[in-house]
């Protein structure tokens, strides 16, 4: 945008949460906007996994302790439902039962929807040498 003189502010979804944007978009994409969860990786629970990559030269930046936890809730379902088929491992994860996870503890209402809203407003700064996302 800003190479074609477009000097509106972006704001953008998830989709754009990772350094790769940044590393792509250099200083242009500073001021962008962004919605996403809270940082994963600030979360007390997922403690222990964020040493775990980050012994692996891994950054879980973005959905990748989002997709842990799903794997968790999945797992803890199944255990709950005793079962392996698909449709009972639906119906116990709708049950309400709150599922502890690395980003905390997670429960889903009866149509499959989380019960807990969590959006944050990010915008893309300069943080020392990185630009990077920041909470508002």
């Amino acid at each position: 945008m800003r190479d074609q003189g477009v000097k509106t502010q972006m704001m953008s979804g998830d989709g754009i949460t990772t350094d790769e944007f940044a590393a792509i978009g250099g200083p242009g994409v500073e001021g962008t906007l962004m919605t996403f969860g809270p940082d994963a990786r600030k979360n007390p629970a997922a403690a222990e996994a964020v040493k775990a990559f980050a012994a692996k030269n891994i950054d879980p930046e973005a959905y990748t302790l989002y997709s842990y936890a799903a794997l968790q809730v999945i797992a803890q379902a199944a255990a709950e439902a005793k079962s392996l088929d698909t449709k009972k491992v639906a119906e116990a994860t709708k049950s309400g039962t709150p599922f502890k996870t690395v980003i905390g503890d997670l429960a889903y209402n009866k149509k499959g929807d989380i019960t807990r809203l969590d959006y944050v407003m990010y915008t893309w700064k300069k943080v020392g040498d990185k630009i990077t996302y920041v909470p508002n």
